[in-house]
């Protein structure tokens, strides 16, 4: 099988993936980690040995790396690597992590391991961009039983919040993604997409319907059988993204 075929495969991708470790002890306190984890995570200004791996992460993040941690203490015998998806500035990586165990079966200590998978999953970053700002993603990733399914962003009707974590929905469903909503809104196209409401974001190519009921406004999405609701602050922004007059809406 030639390179032309190969490309574009899982397999040629993971074969030019540069991994990331970072080394815990039992106390999931970093000992050490490769050059890639030092060029891509904040080792400079963190200061990160000796302390809680948690340390790396935004606020907003940590809770999302304890629960990957804690599951990663799973008592089943030959428990998987656990792996999640996060945002740090700049980069989107996929997280696994595995604890080691000497012969008795006794922690040793932990291997927290990533892929910096901001490439595959964003869109070309102009040269004009500011640093703040954040790649936008051209493909979702999303996560299913021990595999990463990357959904096409023009796929996407909504996204609704969970918690830390979002549901996106297409018209073959919803999949789980365990980036925040928050991070998806800074990271999806601001022309299509639409923070409507705390809990929902949506893709305003497949807006069909607005639905005025006492006093309340919600969205009706091609594709979606149920309405989204529209918080208050959000309506006037709405209407105008559509081209519609606030005399023009439904009463």
């Amino acid at each position: 099988m030639n390179s032309r075929t190969n490309f574009g495969t899982p397999l040629y991708h993971l074969e030019r993936f540069d991994v990331g470790v970072v080394q815990l002890d039992r106390d999931l306190k970093v000992v050490a980690m490769n050059s890639l984890a030092r060029r891509v995570l904040p080792v400079d200004e963190k200061q990160p040995f000796d302390k809680m791996v948690l340390s790396f992460h935004p606020e907003r993040s940590q809770s999302k790396v304890k629960f990957l941690l804690d599951q990663a203490e799973c008592p089943v015998s030959n428990p998987p690597p656990m792996t999640m998806i996060i945002n740090i500035p700049e980069r989107v990586l996929l997280i696994k992590v595995s604890k080691m165990s000497d012969q008795r079966g006794d922690t040793v200590n932990h291997l927290l391991i990533f892929y910096d998978i901001t490439d595959m999953v964003s869109g070309d970053e102009p040269t004009t961009q500011k640093p703040q700002t954040k790649r936008q993603l051209r493909k979702i990733p999303t996560v299913s039983q021990n595999r990463i399914v990357l959904v096409d962003v023009e796929a996407v009707i909504y996204i609704r919040a969970e918690g830390h974590y979002t549901w996106i929905g297409t018209e073959h469903g919803t999949s789980f993604c365990n980036l925040n909503i928050s991070d998806l809104a800074e990271r999806l196209d601001g022309v299509s997409f639409l923070r409507i409401h705390r809990s929902y974001l949506a893709n305003l190519q497949f807006a069909e319907q607005l639905v005025r009921d006492d006093g309340k406004v919600s969205l009706k999405l091609r594709g979606n059988a149920s309405t989204l609701p529209v918080s208050r602050s959000s309506v006037p922004l709405l209407l105008e993204r559509l081209g519609i007059a606030e005399t023009d809406s439904p009463r």
